[in-house]
């Protein structure tokens, strides 16, 4: 059953006055409950295709459904709200807020759905166990290695329960002992839960975790 369909997504940006065609014709379709990784080339336009499937870019031409639904057309308000209830995120850069405890971030999404105090709690420390970081709950991000800080972020977007985890270059930033870390926690979640997962990701050993590899290379998939 399908969860992702993109069909002939194209997307141009403009740099002064020139237009720049960085996915020229990208078709995918992802089944539900598949742990999806895409490869390519730094400028290959990966991160050009996750962000279009995240809703934070709308693509210039081509469709996009997720779960049933058409989101190529939505408008700002439209799209926030369609992530809100299906989607979850892992940043590169991990992205959590300096001024909240590991526990406060990942209480951050169950927040704006409006989720009582003592289950978003609940919830939260539930998550923390999952990703083996219960101990570092009154830490804060300054306090907790590149590693622990990606846990975090990881269990921050599956504290929701979205049908599907998108993730740009989820251990960019680590060392391989930490990188092989993230993406066992990350399939070991996917196979308990079965949520959709997509990775962009340069890993070496990433076809060790997916189900299917999608290669762009000059804004197309390749084979």
């Amino acid at each position: 059953m399908s969860i992702i369909e993109a069909k002939n997504i194209k997307k141009d940006f403009l740099i002064g006055k020139n237009k720049v065609n960085i996915l020229k014709d990208v078709s995918a379709e992802i089944q539900k409950g598949e742990f999806v990784t895409i490869i390519g080339e730094s400028g290959s336009g990966k991160s050009t295709f996750l962000n279009i499937l995240a809703g934070f870019m709308p693509p210039t031409e081509g469709s996009l459904i997720i779960n049933n639904t058409d989101i190529s057309k939505f408008n700002e308000n439209q799209l926030a709200l369609f992530r809100r209830d299906n989607l979850g995120f892992v940043f590169q850069s991990y992205n959590l807020i300096p001024q909240l405890t590991a526990l406060g971030n990942i209480e951050m999404p169950l927040i704006f759905s409006g989720i009582p105090k003592k289950e978003r709690r609940e919830r939260a420390l539930e998550m923390l166990k999952k990703v083996g970081l219960e101990n570092r709950r009154d830490h804060k991000p300054s306090e907790l290695s590149g590693g622990q800080q990606q846990r975090i972020s990881i269990a921050r977007a599956l504290v929701n329960n979205p049908k599907i985890v998108l993730a740009d270059e989820p251990t960019g930033n680590l060392d391989s002992k930490n990188s092989e870390e993230i993406l066992a926690i990350l399939k070991e979640l996917n196979e308990k839960f079965s949520q959709t997962f997509v990775i962009v990701t340069h890993s070496p050993n990433v076809s060790t975790y997916a189900d299917k590899v999608i290669k762009i290379a000059d804004g197309q998939v390749v084979k």
